[in-house]
C-alpha cells in the first residue's frame, strides 16, 4: 500500500462524508466485536472439550452460549465485510455492463439491500423488545433472552447503516468499498 491516504469520500458533501466516516468507524467497531465473539466462542468450545475429556463433565451452557456468540459474531462482522467488498456478488454481471449499467446495478442492489437490512434490524429489534417485556429466559441457563438478542440487533443495525451508506455512496458516485479493509491489503 502506498503512503498516500485514500480519499474514499471524494465527491460527497462534507456532512455526508462525516456521516460516512462515522458509519465506517461503527462498522470497524462491529468487526472487532465480531472477532471478540468468535474468540470467545472458540475459547468456550475448547474449555468445554477439555472439561468433558479431563473431568468427565459438560459445561451446561456451552452450546447455548456458543450459538449466541456465533449469531452476534456473524452480525457484528457483516457491516465491515460489506465495506470491504467481502460479500458474495454477481461479478460476472457487473463486469459485462458499462460504467452506467454498473452504477445502475449498484444503486438497485444497494436500495434492495437497504430495504432488506432495515426490515431485518427492525424485526429483530421488536423481537428483542417483546422478549424483554415478556421476561423470556432460556430454559437451559435461565439467561434473559433479550441480552444475547440485543447483540444480534446491534450488529443488524450496523449492517443496515452500512447498507444505507452504500446506497448514498452509489447515488453520489463515491467509492463503495474500502480497499484498506480487504484481506489482500492486510497481507501486504
Amino acid at each position: 500500500m502506498s503512503g498516500h491516504p485514500i480519499d474514499l469520500y471524494r465527491g460527497a458533501p462534507a456532512p455526508l462524508a462525516a456521516l460516512f466516516r462515522g458509519i465506517d468507524a461503527l462498522g470497524r467497531l462491529g468487526g472487532y466485536l465480531g472477532a471478540a465473539c468468535l474468540f470467545g466462542l472458540t475459547l468456550l468450545i475448547l474449555v468445554e472439550i477439555a472439561s468433558r475429556n479431563l473431568l468427565g463433565r459438560d459445561i451446561r451452557i456451552a452450546w447455548e452460549y456458543s450459538s449466541y456468540l456465533m449469531g452476534a459474531g456473524f452480525m457484528f462482522g457483516a457491516a465491515v465485510t460489506l465495506r470491504a467488498g467481502g460479500h458474495i456478488r454477481v461479478s460476472l454481471l457487473l463486469s459485462n455492463v458499462g460504467r452506467t449499467g454498473r452504477r445502475v446495478l449498484e444503486i438497485a442492489s444497494a436500495a434492495a439491500g437497504t430495504a432488506l437490512t432495515m426490515f431485518l434490524a427492525n424485526s429483530l429489534f421488536w423481537f428483542t423488545v417483546r422478549a424483554f417485556e415478556r421476561g423470556q429466559t432460556s430454559p437451559a441457563s435461565d439467561t434473559a433472552l433479550w441480552i444475547p438478542q440485543s447483540l444480534v440487533v446491534a450488529g443488524a443495525i450496523m449492517l443496515a447503516l452500512q447498507m444505507a451508506a452504500r446506497l448514498l455512496q452509489a447515488l453520489l458516485g463515491v467509492a463503495l468499498e474500502d480497499p484498506r479493509l480487504q484481506v489482500s491489503a492486510l497481507s501486504e
